[in-house]
């Protein structure tokens, strides 16, 4: 079992789902995350079974940074209840592990 995870949201659009994207590889709080379109959502909201287009975002952090990674999603996000699920990545290429740690640590002042 490694430190990282895969977070799981979905945003109703691209445009918000590529603000979020950029944003928290900017901050650091993920070293990647995928945009998928295309996603086909059906929920209980309100009483009522909805379905919704949806894009999925494939955020790939660690387990320090996820309570930071949560409060920005939740600040930055337009659903009033956003999806956020995090994951266990059990194991990956090293070569991989190790860039994505790389791009998780905070720069130095």
């Amino acid at each position: 079992m490694t430190d990282k995870i895969v977070v799981l949201s979905t945003c109703a659009s691209e445009d918000e789902a590529q603000r979020l994207a950029r944003s928290l590889v900017e901050q650091r709080l993920a070293a990647c995350v995928n945009v998928v379109p295309g996603v086909r959502s059906y929920y209980r909201w309100k009483g009522a079974i909805e379905s919704a287009e949806e894009y999925l975002l494939l955020m790939k952090s660690s387990r320090e940074r996820i309570a930071d990674l949560l409060v920005a999603l939740e600040k930055e996000h337009s659903y009033e209840v956003a999806e956020a699920l995090a994951l266990p990545v059990v194991a990956g290429a090293a070569n991989y592990l190790d860039w994505l740690q790389a791009n998780l640590e905070r720069e130095s002042s």
